[in-house]
């Protein structure tokens, strides 16, 4: 879908009235431009909000051009951090899912010292703003005095789940030297966004539309649409080719200029698709971020466009009771693997096979299959028990996913090191598993329990659903302990849980002995153990995925809340909420001395 529409503030107070005519020019969109102040309250921007949601306009603000994130003084500083927070919060609650900010100039700093500027900038302002569901965009720069190249963008975003990418095609243009005036020269920059940023981040892209007049150090100031050389034209043509949905906000001083991007829009809409010997690879049941079309070839079909070559069999085989497919399963894990790739890094994985679906015997297999494809990464692991090394699967791209989904593989089990740290895990994993009869109010808590065992310890935890009935918590480390170090801290940890609430507790290892408790599973830290990663469809009716939440939505969420189908919207507000799993950070040593652990 493509949505279009302006930059302004209403004027006249009526908004409902104000709104009707965005409709009846066929404006789908429209952002807020706070740009001077903040001139609304939190209840204006609800009323309005309101509104525009009734009327299916997409909402978005654009900060203070004063609130940057580059400036060095410290007291102006923690101003514009609080002005970017406060923005935020409006955007909330107008149901805006972004905030445009400029990134700021450089004053002649370079690259790397400002982007460690900004990056410590935004981890101060994380913990006040993660949680809203809003995005913080930031926006490309137009001038080489500026600090924001899709590059810069694409290093911040990775770090930042909260941010994304905002691209002003104008001031790409205008860097550049008149780049985009071609509609394959927009290709090229949605061939940048696929490589680099998950589908879910810029499927819609939010982005703005001007004409600009440019000189060697880039934007020079805004023109008449029609007398420089950007067309909405290339940008649609480019866009529907790389099946991208756009929000483009038009930053047109004049309303002709917006009025005459907007018919020609119209125009380009009117004109059919070009369609070929292509389907798409799921069901068309889940509208997946990252689109994914195939071509008949032997034995299967082939995906355009992967940068290794594979054939799918099967693609229309029933994998879950619902409806979804073997296709939709690869198109899945093809969609999610920018965010799940690096959570998988460096790790053996079992594979969990079922070659029938969710519903079928499944088992789960080490040894790489002789039938592999030859450029699949393998990981070569000495088995002691086995008495001889067994080759792992790896997933290093996307097109290993692929592969792994259509081996059956519904749920991936990364080990829980590295394969650079043998013995060494990143993080001490509490897996509350309720047992039969047990309930989800029981979960929530121990969990609840948990986190306040693990607060006095000082140490960090994150929860996600476990996709199937319970609950994993990840204390990510540093990779300096063993294995049997973390597995001593999360028994102790466990014994101490289940002494003070052993009606809803259990460590029993018979199953027979549990009862209607949640188990505390402290053995799956050990070498070669695995459970379900993050971002892990489960076989399970309905497809629901391992999901990471807030603690406090822990009490309100159900562990099939999340499928391949609904997880996109989540990812869109919240971004990778488990990315501080993979920093590290911290150590057992002073949990360890105030458990009395030696």
């Amino acid at each position: 879908m493509i949505r279009f529409g302006y930059s302004g503030l209403p004027t006249d107070g009526d908004d409902a009235a104000f709104l009707d005519g965005l409709v009846a020019k066929g404006h789908r969109a429209f952002e807020l431009a706070f740009v001077e102040e903040l001139p609304w309250s939190e209840r204006r921007c609800g009323r309005f909000g309101a509104l525009a949601a009734e009327r299916d306009i997409r909402l978005s603000i654009h900060a203070p051009y004063s609130a940057v994130l580059t400036i060095a003084d410290g007291e102006r500083a923690e101003q514009c951090l609080f002005t970017i927070e406060h923005t935020m919060r409006l955007a909330k609650a107008a149901g805006a899912r972004i905030v445009c900010v400029h990134l700021g100039k450089r004053y002649g700093r370079d690259t790397e010292t400002l982007m460690e500027l900004v990056s410590e900038r935004l981890e101060r302002i994380a913990p006040k703003v993660s949680h809203l569901g809003v995005g913080l965009g930031l926006e490309t720069a137009g001038r080489s005095s500026a600090f924001g190249t899709l590059d810069d963008i694409a290093s911040l975003v990775s770090k930042f789940p909260f941010a994304r990418p905002y691209v002003d095609w104008a001031h790409l243009h205008a860097i550049g030297r008149g780049a985009l005036a071609t509609k394959e020269a927009f290709q090229e920059v949605f061939g940048f966004l696929r490589k680099h940023f998950p589908g879910w981040m810029i499927d819609p892209l939010q982005c703005q539309f001007s004409e600009t007049r440019f000189g060697d150090k880039g934007e020079v100031r805004h023109v008449r649409y029609g007398e420089g050389s950007l067309r909405i034209t290339n940008l649609v043509e480019a866009a529907r080719e790389a099946d991208v949905g756009l929000v483009i906000i038009s930053e047109a001083r004049e309303p002709e200029s917006t009025e005459a991007m907007a018919q020609e829009l119209q125009q380009i809409m009117g004109r059919p698709e070009p369609s070929g010997d292509t389907r798409r690879l799921g069901s068309g049941s889940v509208e997946f971020p990252v689109p994914i079309h195939v071509t008949p070839a032997e034995s299967g079909f082939a995906p355009a466009g992967l940068g290794h070559p594979l054939v799918l069999s099967n693609i229309d085989k029933p994998f879950f009771p619902d409806g979804f497919t073997k296709g939709d399963l690869i198109h899945y894990y093809a969609s999610i693997a920018l965010t799940l790739l690096p959570h998988l890094a460096e790790r053996a994985i079992v594979m969990a096979r079922y070659p029938d679906g969710s519903e079928g015997e499944g088992f789960y297999e080490k040894q790489a299959p002789e039938h592999r494809p030859g450029w699949l990464r393998l990981a070569p692991v000495y088995s002691k028990h086995r008495g001889e090394t067994i080759e792992f699967v790896t997933a290093a791209d996307r097109e290993s996913l692929m592969w792994l989904a259509s081996m059956g593989c519904i749920e991936i089990h990364p080990w829980l090191n590295r394969l650079s740290n043998e013995d060494r895990p990143d993080f001490a994993v509490f897996d509350l598993d309720p047992s039969e009869g047990a309930t989800w109010a029981q979960v929530v808590t121990v969990a609840e329990q948990l986190k306040a065992m693990l607060d006095r310890l000082g140490l960090i935890g994150h929860p996600k659903t476990s996709g199937a009935t319970g609950l994993h918590i990840y204390v990510p480390l540093d990779p300096v302990h063993d294995y049997r170090r973390v597995r001593t801290f999360v028994g102790t940890v466990g014994r101490l849980l289940l002494a003070a609430n052993p009606d809803d507790i259990t460590m029993e290892w018979h199953v027979a002995k549990r009862g209607a408790r949640v188990f505390i599973d402290h053995n799956q830290n050990s070498p070669g153990k695995t459970i379900a990663s993050v971002y892990s469809v489960r076989p399970r009716p309905g497809a629901p995925v391992s999901t990471p939440i807030f603690w406090e939505e822990v009490d309100h969420v159900q562990p099939g809340d999340f499928t391949i189908s609904t997880i996109w919207d989540r990812l869109r507000r919240f971004g990778d909420l488990f990315s501080p799993v993979l920093a590290g950070g911290q150590t057992l040593d002073a949990a360890e001395e105030a458990l009395g652990l030696e």
